[in-house]
């Protein structure tokens, strides 16, 4: 088993070089700690069965693997923040919730799960996947066994869709 091997050594290397490998990321990430979690995180994928090619400068490869998780950790962060002031501005609302505005809300999600129907199946599940469970683009290739490209092409697609049949919903008619 070729392949065993390669994650084998890999995760091996981190053991030895943990120190040296922690540092350079502590280096390029500016936090200690975010370079423990994303080397621990960089172990744990490296736990891996599928088959492995050669692998040439392992320690960069293994630095590269954490900086991307590190970016994808950071990204979701920045996701959770939107989310969190969103809903702050929401609560800050001047007075309560008018009638008007309940209604005119609830339209907008019944617009808005008419054109999410109208989306192919996939792409609606991507979609749902990254923007309401805040997946990351690495977790949602894998559930659905597509690139990470092929993901970041079917949210430009979906957000599209959604943006040029809502704004037609819209139109004065």
């Amino acid at each position: 088993m070729m392949s065993d091997t390669v994650w084998t050594s890999l995760r091996q290397m981190i053991v030895l070089r943990y120190d040296t490998i922690r540092a350079r990321l502590t280096r390029s990430l500016g936090s200690r700690e975010l370079a423990e979690e994303v080397l621990q995180e960089t172990y744990l994928r490296l736990q891996r069965s599928d088959a492995a090619g050669v692998v040439r400068q392992p320690e960069s490869y293994i630095f590269r693997v954490a900086l991307n998780l590190a970016t994808d950790q950071r990204r979701e962060e920045r996701r959770r923040a939107s989310r969190a002031e969103v809903l702050a501005t929401l609560r800050h609302q001047d007075g309560p919730p008018d009638l008007s505005r309940e209604m005119e809300a609830r339209s907008d999600v019944e617009a808005l799960k008419t054109v999410l129907a109208q989306m192919p199946s996939r792409r609606r599940a991507i979609l749902i996947a990254a923007r309401v469970d805040g997946m990351s683009h690495e977790a949602i290739a894998k559930r659905f066994n597509i690139s990470r490209t092929m993901v970041q092409k079917e949210l430009r697609q979906a957000v599209r869709h959604c943006a040029e049949r809502l704004r037609k919903n819209d139109e004065p008619r």
